[in-house]
């Protein structure tokens, strides 16, 4: 009896010991640590940070460029990491593809597990919000209603609505199924990872929809009543991803063209008003781009998150050091997917 006192007591003060020394608060059951003194990751390195002309603050992002260990990270400005949430393993298989992370008003943390559900957790890493779906992807967005809005794309079919709205009960409220206007040429024969392949949607300030079926090599608006408003991009959209509709109505989306490239879309003209083409093969596929509150646009590549200014000025880069994919076909689902910088 005593040799277990004398055993728990030292386990405890084990604890203790490794809590002062890493400086973090450490929920053990689901592995959410927040670090009191910033995380230094070998293998994540900013090489390049303006203060004066980057946008401040932290970002927070999937990481998976570790097989056995997927987890959410935020990181400070020199790319330490603030806070981070590993994966429990029984959900440590549904990262690919898309595995979208969305920071919350009130801190909580959503996102997206391909192929089994949606989670909210709190910053201690508690469960406080999840809906089990298998037929979701890349894309979830909370809107402010208190609804939960995703999208379903990997190796989707006709049969499928490609966009759905759940309100808190898990109830779905409303969505949206390619079928009605698209099963008929030239789309209704196309197949990449699916149908559509749909890959981000998100609620428009006017009530419509905005979703990009990134096989149809466009993006749709479409009504409340489901009705296509129009399509946006049919004649240089190519494997678009996760289109941003801006403050001034015009739209931010990442573009697969030859080389990749960010476009910023007049939606009415179709005129694209700025566009930065990412010639560093390493960082593709580019997936995700975010305009930040000082005009600077926040770019997600595969090995690179990086921010430049609207004259193309590179102001912050964060990079995978030393990190080499086995295979190319690796990078998409090893690699950075999308990021969000978080405003203090």
């Amino acid at each position: 009896m005593g040799g277990n006192k004398r055993i728990k007591f030292f386990l405890i003060a084990i604890l203790i010991a490794f809590i002062i020394f890493t400086g973090c608060r450490v929920t053990i059951d689901t592995k959410a640590f927040t670090y009191t003194e910033p995380l230094v990751d070998p293998d994540i390195n900013v090489a390049l940070y303006n203060p004066t002309k980057a946008w401040n603050g932290t970002t927070i992002l999937a990481d998976n460029h570790r097989r056995e260990r997927p987890r959410i990270i935020e990181v400070d400005m020199q790319g330490k990491i603030v806070w981070e949430y590993v994966l429990p393993l029984s959900l440590q298989q549904y990262t690919n593809p898309g595995f979208d992370v969305e920071a919350l008003p009130n801190r909580h943390v959503l996102f997206a597990l391909p192929g089994h559900g949606i989670y909210e957790i709190d910053r201690g890493g508690r469960v406080v919000w999840s809906h089990l779906d298998p037929k979701v992807s890349h894309d979830v967005d909370r809107l402010p209603n208190g609804n939960t809005l995703y999208v379903y794309g990997n190796n989707d079919s006709k049969t499928d609505p490609q966009v759905k709205e759940v309100d808190a009960s898990g109830k779905i409220v409303w969505s949206w199924s390619a079928k009605t206007d698209f099963d008929k040429p030239p789309y209704q024969d196309v197949y990449e990872q699916g149908w559509t392949h749909t890959n981000a949607v998100t609620r428009m300030a006017n009530g419509n929809t905005l979703i990009s079926p990134r096989n149809f090599g466009c993006l749709v608006e479409v009504d409340p009543q489901r009705s296509v408003v129009r399509i946006i991009g049919a004649d240089y959209l190519v494997h678009q991803h996760d289109p941003e509709v801006l403050p001034n109505g015009n739209i931010l989306v990442a573009n697969h063209d030859n080389p990749h490239e960010i476009l910023e879309i007049d939606p009415i003209t179709e005129e694209i008003v700025w566009r930065f083409a990412i010639l560093h093969r390493r960082a593709w596929p580019i997936r995700d781009a975010n305009r930040l509150p000082n005009g600077n646009t926040l770019i997600t590549g595969t090995t690179s998150i990086f921010e430049i200014t609207p004259n193309k000025e590179l102001v912050w880069l964060l990079e995978l050091k030393n990190v080499m994919f086995r295979d190319p076909r690796e990078a998409p689902a090893l690699g950075f997917y999308k990021a969000e910088r978080i405003t203090r």
